[in-house]
């Protein structure tokens, strides 16, 4: 079920949400939790029911073996091994659903065999909810649990906002929440900013995100014929397609959570706004950037044994989070990309060295954007064909409507024609490209949330054109990582 989809704003939604305050008022929150647990399962099985007994599964065997770790001795053996134990049989369950076709296909091309595999279709939501489950055992291992009830632990896992594409939780942000009886008291304060949220994430998805998609899919889909213009809008509306779609569902995420009185962590803050690659990991996707430090990076030394392993541990964390993405090298070069940018940064700023800020954000998105590429292409050989394109390596051919602004380029080979065919809107990408870059962002925009007329006027007319714009209906692009 998608959040952008008539049969859950329309549906799905009110019904869990009033028949969840019901039964907190006239039965008991004990009842209201069983009931949100039972839409969180519905929601997730609506989808591929086949696949909700392996998340039921892998809930039960976690939540068990969590229990078993957190009554071992501390940092014993036996518990070390029950936790690696679970982190095995954890990455294993993606191993095989995620990367299986991945490794079979790259041992076949390498030993140039003919391996063959079934087609296996990769379950919604299981890094999310693999990875969250990976952090709470190594939690039971450090003790931060306490012994919680089954009840509670699979609401952690399979509350729908935040089931199929995060933002990845930590046990110590959302049980506490769920224990605690204010919880279970209808806040139509809450309710109005969660639907304010909602409909704003929404509205990115709909308005924005799918409206660039083509122009984007156009590109990456003719990639060995791109020219320079092409090229470029075709990255550059992958750019913000990417961005405007996935925090445009941690955006509804977060409403959707709130509406039940629940708050989510934050998982963007303008990261086109970052003069970094250090800062741009600080602002996108939080929170995987605070599980890929917390539970890989830290673990294999972070920065304690000197500037050499800590570049390796960078590098081997960003590839794995390559990797995580999706089972495909241009996923692992974009992780190794991102790592080498990270490295080249904290050489950087050993040198004592601080760039113009402006200087520091061209930089830093003309890397981002470059390593997109990768990100999107449906091969390496896509990328390499976009990124010679972009950077020159066929004849420069810009829409005549450019001429009076740039004639300047001419000398250097750059050509005008009003001719030139492409897909795309430029000047609407430089638009809301600048809005990325100058405009506050959502959670800026909610701290002048106030519950009066002029709000709701406002919301109802964002919410009026997404609604309308459901006859469009699209996944979110993080469905597939």
């Amino acid at each position: 079920m998608l959040f952008n989809s008539y049969i859950f704003i329309l549906g799905f939604l009110p019904i869990t949400t009033v028949v969840f305050f019901y039964l907190t008022r006239h039965y008991s929150p004990q009842i209201a939790k069983i009931w949100l647990t039972l839409a969180s399962l519905f929601f997730y099985g609506y989808w591929n029911i086949a696949y909700l007994p392996l998340l039921v599964l892998s809930i039960l065997f976690n939540y068990y073996l969590g229990k078993y770790i957190g009554h071992a001795k501390p940092q014993s053996r036996h518990a070390k091994a029950l936790l690696w134990l679970g982190i095995g049989c954890n990455l294993g369950l993606i191993a095989y659903y995620k990367y299986a076709g991945f490794f079979v296909a790259s041992l076949s091309g390498l030993l140039n065999l003919n391996l063959l595999i079934p087609t296996i279709i990769l379950p919604l939501g299981i890094s999310f909810y693999t990875f969250t489950q990976i952090a709470y055992l190594v939690d039971c291992y450090r003790q931060e649990t306490k012994d919680y009830d089954f009840l509670t632990y699979i609401l952690f896992i399979s509350f729908f906002p935040q089931l199929i594409a995060g933002p990845l939780l930590l046990h110590s942000e959302l049980i506490p929440q769920l224990e605690d009886t204010k919880t279970y008291t209808l806040s139509f304060k809450n309710l109005s900013i969660g639907l304010t949220w909602f409909f704003l994430g929404l509205a990115k998805k709909l308005l924005i995100a799918d409206a660039v998609a083509p122009w984007a899919n156009a590109t990456f889909e003719n990639a060995a014929n791109a020219s320079f213009f092409q090229a470029w809008v075709g990255a550059l509306s992958y750019t913000l397609q990417l961005y405007f779609d996935f925090s445009g569902y941690s955006d509804m995420a977060i409403g959707l959570a709130l509406m039940f009185n629940l708050q989510l962590p934050l998982n963007f803050d303008s990261p086109y706004k970052a003069i970094s690659i250090i800062d741009f990991w600080r602002r996108w996707h939080m929170t995987l950037s605070r599980f890929l430090r917390d539970y890989l990076y830290i673990p294999l030394g972070g920065n304690r044994y000197g500037e050499v392993r800590r570049y390796t541990n960078l590098m081997i964390t960003m590839l794995l989070g390559g990797l995580w993405h999706g089972a495909g090298w241009t996923f692992v070069i974009w992780g190794g990309l991102h790592g080498l940018f990270l490295v080249i940064n904290h050489g950087w700023r050993k040198l004592n060295w601080r760039l113009p800020a402006v200087l520091g954000w061209t930089i830093t998105f003309f890397a981002v954007v470059v390593s997109w590429v990768f990100f999107r292409a449906s091969s390496f050989q896509d990328a390499m064909h976009l990124l010679s394109a972009m950077l020159g390596g066929k004849p420069i051919i810009l829409p005549s409507g450019f001429q009076s602004l740039l004639q300047w380029l001419s000398p250097l080979g750059v050509q005008f024609s009003n001719q030139l065919v492409y897909q795309g809107n430029p000047k609407l990408l430089i638009l809301l490209l600048l809005g990325v870059v100058l405009l506050p962002n959502t959670q800026q925009i909610m701290r002048h949330f106030k519950p009066n007329w002029w709000w709701a006027f406002a919301i109802s007319i964002v919410a009026s054109l997404s609604l309308f714009s459901l006859n469009r209906v699209s996944e979110f692009l993080y469905f597939q990582f």
